[in-house]
């Protein structure tokens, strides 16, 4: 180990030390340090500006809400973070991916698919239609305050995350958040009522 690698490691070890006493000087310390070598990490992942800054953030908080979890005997402390960075930024590509499969869910239960059913049948395909809208207002009520609020300004206003987070003065990465775990709710809420539905 050279004495660049050694100033280093010794640096690392006093700014963990720090941020177990949970001091935010400690935090910034570490930021400047690494943000740039975590982020690209990040990038290879995401290949999205946006989405990577999220993360960036997620990696940082979660540094400083478990620094105890670092042990210097197991390895580099940028090592360390570049774990945390790789899997919180795999964590965000499945929660896309989980959304959109929500999403896609979600609107085959909001939409009925049978066209040549409505054209034949316009009073009943207006009763069912009615039906689903009570069912789905009475769905979305039931969701949390904050997943209700973005839920409707997507679906039923037509806003898309950017003026939702402008309007409600919400982190865009909580407004994404939000829609992610509101649609997951009304999916599972009324995936098993989808055969009275469709």
């Amino acid at each position: 180990m050279n004495t660049a690698e050694i100033n280093t490691t010794h640096e690392d070890q006093e700014i963990m030390t720090e941020l177990l006493q949970q001091n935010p000087r400690a935090l910034e310390m570490l930021h400047n340090k690494y943000r740039a070598a975590l982020k690209s990490i990040i990038m290879q992942v995401l290949h999205d500006d946006a989405d990577a800054e999220d993360v960036l953030q997620d990696v940082f908080i979660q540094v400083w809400d478990r620094a105890k979890n670092y042990s210097a005997e197991k390895g580099k402390l940028l090592s360390w973070l570049a774990t945390l960075a790789r899997r919180r930024a795999i964590d965000r590509v499945r929660q896309h991916s989980a959304y959109r499969r929500a999403t896609d869910r979600f609107e085959v239960v909001s939409n009925h698919p049978d066209k040549d059913y409505d054209e034949r049948h316009v009073v009943e395909s207006d009763a069912q239609r009615h039906d689903l809208n009570r069912i789905m207002k009475k769905h979305i009520n039931q969701l949390p305050p904050p997943q209700r609020q973005v839920i409707l300004m997507t679906f039923f206003e037509g806003r898309n995350q950017r003026e939702i987070s402008s309007m409600t003065g919400t982190p865009l990465g909580t407004v994404k958040t939000r829609i992610e775990l509101g649609i997951k709710k009304l999916s599972h809420s009324i995936g098993g009522m989808r055969e009275k539905l469709v």
